[in-house]
C-alpha cells in the first residue's frame, strides 16, 4: 500500500491537490493501491465533495478524523425528513431560503439553522442550534452524524471547547477537548495532548510494514508524527516548492524551505525524495552534499502527466491567450491584464482567458472594470480544461515561482507556446526560449512595470514575429516526455 499525506483540500486546491490527484490515477494505472490521507478539519464543506470533485475515488480517501470511527468517506446525503424526525414529538415550524432553512419550536428559546448541501435539493451538510440568541451546538451530516461541536459564550462570541466524533449507530468514537489552541483527544483507553499525537497515533494504528510506502506530500505539524510513527515502511517526501531561499544562502550555510527542513534534517531515514524537474533534482543533490555531506537518493518524476496530445479540431482563435491557476497574489494575474491591455494596442484583436478562483477575484473584477477591457479580458471560473487549451494560440504566465507548472504541462501537451518568467523550476523546465516560446530574464529589484513591459513585448513578439506553427510542434515535442506510460515507469521503479 503506498499512503499519501497532505493537509487540506478545497474547492480552488493548489497545485499539492491537483499533483496527488494525478498520482491516484497514475497508480491506479500501474495497479499499485493506495490512500491519501488529509488531516485538516473541514467544518464548511464535506470533504468527499471536494476530493470527488478532483478526481480521487472514495475508497481511496482517509480522513483522520473519521479514521477512527466506522464512518465510510461518503457524499452528504442525510436529508431534511431525516433530521425532522430527530425531533421526536416536538411540534415546529420551518421557513427557508436558499441553502438554509430555520426550524422554530412553539414555547421554546431554541431554533434550528440546517445549511443544505445546494439550493435543489434537501440535503444537510450541517444543523446549528441556537438557544437565547447564543450558539450551543453544530452538527455535521454525511449519511449519518459524523460529529458534534459545542460552543459557549465567551467575550461576546461563540467558543468551541468540545467536538465529539461518532460511529455509524451513534455512538461516541472519541471526543476532542478544545482549550483555545490547546486540543486534547479522549479515547476509551488513551488520552492524546495534542494533534500531532493524534496523527502519530493513527499512522501507528495502520501496522506499516516493509511492504509499505509512506509518501508526504506536506510535513507542517504532521511529518515528524508520521516520521516517528511508521516503523519499516519506506518514507519519501515530495519537493513541490522551492526548497530553499537564495538570499539567506552563502557558501557556508544554506536556508532550507521551512516545510522541507525538518525532513531534510532526517535525510538517513527517508528512502527517497522527489522533484518534479531534472533542475531541482541536479539543484538538491549538490547542496545535500556541499552543506550536509549527504548522498540521499533524489528522483524526478514530474507530479503530473498527459494521457493523450491534444490536437485543434478547428483553427486555434487567432491572437487569444490563456492563463489557468489559483486566482491568489503569487500568481500576478494583475500583471498578466495589465500586460494584455498594452499589448493589445498593437495586437488589436487580442483576447485572454482566465481560468481559476481564489482571493484575489474580486479585485480582479475591480481592475478589469477599471481598464475598460471587459471585452476581451474574461474572469472564466474554475473549470476542467483539458479540451479547452487546443482552442487557444498561446499560454501566458506571471508566476514568480513554479515548483513545477500542471498547467504549463497541460498547456504544452495542447501545443501551446509558453511566455513567462525565468525563474526556478517550472518555466525553464517547459519553455525553450525561442523555438516554443519566450523566457523572460528577471532580478529581484525588477519593478512591477518592468515585468508588465516585458510581457506585453513578448505578446507582441509571439503575435507579429514567431513561426507559430513551428512553436507549436516545439511544444508538441516537449509534451511527449509527460505521457502517461513515461510518467508511470517512474513510479513503478521508485516503487518496486
Amino acid at each position: 500500500m503506498v499512503y499519501n499525506f497532505n493537509l487540506g483540500i478545497g474547492w480552488a486546491s493548489s497545485g499539492v491537490e491537483y499533483a496527488q490527484a494525478y498520482r491516484a490515477k497514475l497508480l491506479r494505472g500501474i495497479g499499485q493501491e493506495a490512500k491519501f490521507i488529509f488531516t485538516d478539519m473541514f467544518p464548511q464543506e464535506n470533504i468527499q465533495h471536494m476530493t470527488e470533485n478532483i478526481g480521487f475515488l472514495d475508497s481511496e480517501v482517509i480522513w483522520l478524523y473519521t479514521f477512527f470511527t466506522d464512518l465510510k468517506i461518503s457524499p452528504v446525503t442525510f436529508t431534511l425528513r431525516q433530521l425532522e424526525k430527530t425531533f421526536g414529538s416536538r411540534n415546529f415550524s420551518a421557513s427557508g431560503e436558499g441553502t438554509k432553512v430555520k426550524y422554530t419550536f412553539p414555547d421554546s428559546d431554541i431554533y434550528y439553522m440546517a445549511y443544505l448541501v445546494n439550493d435543489k435539493e434537501k440535503r444537510v451538510h450541517r444543523v446549528e442550534i441556537v438557544s437565547n440568541g447564543c450558539l450551543i451546538r453544530k452538527d455535521y451530516y454525511t449519511y449519518c452524524r459524523i460529529y458534534s461541536e459545542y460552543y459557549a459564550p465567551l467575550d461576546n462570541k461563540a467558543h468551541l471547547y468540545h467536538r465529539r466524533f461518532f460511529n455509524e449507530d451513534g455512538t461516541v468514537a472519541y471526543e476532542e477537548i478544545n482549550d483555545n489552541d490547546k486540543v486534547m483527544y479522549q479515547f476509551p483507553d488513551r488520552l492524546l495532548c495534542s494533534k500531532e499525537e493524534l496523527v502519530g497515533y493513527m499512522v501507528s494504528c495502520l501496522k506499516l510494514t516493509r511492504k509499505d510506502v509512506v509518501i508526504i506530500d506536506r510535513t507542517t505539524g504532521i511529518g515528524q508524527s508520521i516520521m516517528q510513527n511508521a516503523g519499516p515502511a519506506r518514507i519519501g517526501i515530495v519537493i513541490h516548492a522551492d526548497h530553499y531561499s537564495e538570499g539567506g544562502t552563502d557558501d557556508e550555510v544554506i536556508l532550507w524551505n521551512n516545510y522541507y527542513e525538518y525532513a531534510f534534517s532526517q535525510w538517513r531515514n527517508i528512502r527517497f525524495f522527489i522533484a518534479s524537474t531534472d533542475v531541482q533534482n541536479r539543484l538538491l543533490k549538490q547542496q545535500f552534499k556541499k552543506y550536509m555531506g549527504a548522498n540521499p537518493k533524489v528522483v524526478t518524476i514530474p507530479v503530473g502527466s498527459l494521457d493523450e496530445l491534444k490536437m485543434p479540431e478547428k483553427p486555434r482563435k487567432k491572437h487569444s491567450l490563456i492563463t489557468a491557476s489559483r486566482l491568489a497574489g503569487e500568481k500576478h494575474i494583475d500583471w498578466i491584464i495589465d500586460a494584455v491591455v498594452a499589448a493589445r494596442e498593437t495586437v488589436k484583436d487580442l483576447t485572454i482567458d482566465i481560468y481559476g478562483k481564489g482571493g484575489e477575484e474580486e479585485r480582479l473584477k475591480e481592475q478589469i472594470k477599471r481598464l475598460h477591457c471587459e471585452k476581451y479580458v474574461r474572469l472564466c471560473g474554475q473549470q476542467d480544461l483539458q479540451d479547452i487549451y487546443k482552442s487557444y494560440e498561446a499560454y501566458l504566465s506571471a508566476s514568480t515561482s513554479e515548483g513545477f507548472g500542471l498547467t504549463l504541462m497541460e498547456a504544452v501537451g495542447s501545443g501551446l507556446p509558453l511566455i513567462g518568467f525565468d525563474v526556478r523550476y517550472g518555466n525553464p523546465n517547459f519553455i525553450d526560449d525561442g523555438k516554443n516560446g519566450y523566457l523572460i530574464p528577471v532580478q529581484d529589484k525588477m519593478e512591477k512595470q518592468d515585468r508588465v513591459g516585458r510581457l506585453a513585448e513578448c505578446i507582441v513578439r509571439l503575435f507579429t514575429e514567431a513561426d507559430l506553427e513551428r512553436f507549436h510542434e516545439h511544444s508538441y515535442e516537449k509534451a511527449k516526455a509527460y505521457l502517461t506510460p513515461e510518467v508511470e515507469k517512474k513510479w513503478k521503479n521508485i516503487l518496486k
